[in-house]
């Protein structure tokens, strides 16, 4: 179900990006244009969304040599998963998070912030990279990569127009005949709605990934706790990066407490805790909280 809800919500993401370029662009040249971009956005990020993400949060490679218990560590997991190797990145912050990208398991990598590393026991950061690990699985990774691409280029055509408009005028033979009670309109509410669109294709995946996690690891409780540390961490201690890239991050770079679900990159911690206390009694399993 939750497949379904995200090819529609993609969907509904690239019609979004051709009716903005209709209405902000003009008739059917600006629609052209937008299944244009959106094909273009889309192959963009299906070849380099690994690149983009990682450049994104400034992330550095890293050899086993340099980091021999983390690599023993996903290459367990990815085993266990029966998923080949990802490449393994450093984030050198001490803010506490991790992602995973690639356009595919063959191409992926996990990235994870120093802090995370010193911050999480053994266990707890296990839970974490198979949360990335469930992420590559179910090609979350390039699901979101897109999303956040198109989002992006949806709010960046809008900037662009108001610019123009503010500043320069913009072409009155572009724009001939256009509506401009609906260009306005456009611009106000196009981003706005990118971002939803693209939040709830986040929310969507982060459920599934807890549970892929869950079963690969056989402790529940461990994300659990994990994820509780890692949101207590973002209040002290956020990252900042292009927010356009957060759905990608474990937990929100910066919590925001009075954000409504509609506008959140992920679902609330409380919520993922209890889906995953739900899965330890049915998995039969019990672990203490520490």
């Amino acid at each position: 179900m939750n497949q379904v809800k995200t090819v529609a919500l993609l969907g509904l993401l690239s019609a979004l990006l051709i009716t903005v370029s209709y209405w902000l662009i003009g008739g059917v040249t600006g629609a052209v244009l937008g299944i244009g971009l959106a094909a273009l956005m889309n192959f963009v990020s299906w070849y380099s969304s690994d690149k983009i993400a990682l450049a994104a949060y400034r992330a550095q490679p890293i050899s086993p040599n340099q980091a021999p218990g983390l690599y023993r560590m996903v290459q367990r997991l990815s085993d266990r998963a029966n998923l080949p190797m990802p490449k393994l990145y450093i984030i050198p912050t001490a803010g506490a998070n991790a992602f995973a990208t690639g356009r595919d398991p063959e191409h992926a990598a996990v990235a994870v912030t120093q802090g995370i590393v010193n911050m999480l026991p053994e266990d707890e950061l296990e839970a974490v990279i198979a949360h990335e690990l469930s992420h590559i699985k179910n090609r979350d990774t390039l699901t979101q990569a897109v999303a956040a691409t198109i989002a992006g280029a949806i709010s960046f055509l809008a900037q662009i127009v108001s610019y123009s408009l503010w500043f320069g005028g913009g072409s009155q033979s572009d724009r001939e005949g256009s509506n401009p009670f609906g260009l306005l309109l456009t611009l106000m509410v196009a981003p706005v709605a990118a971002s939803v669109i693209q939040l709830g294709i986040s929310r969507t995946r982060e459920f599934e990934a807890d549970a892929g996690a869950a079963r690969l690891t056989g402790n529940p409780r461990a994300l659990a706790r994990a994820l509780q540390r890692l949101e207590a961490s973002a209040r002290q201690m956020p990252i900042a990066a292009n927010p356009a890239f957060e759905p990608l991050l474990i937990v929100n770079a910066i919590p925001r407490q009075a954000l409504s679900n509609l506008f959140s990159t992920h679902p609330s911690t409380e919520a993922r805790i209890q889906n995953l206390l739900k899965l330890e009694r049915e998995l039969g399993t019990s672990f203490s909280v520490r």
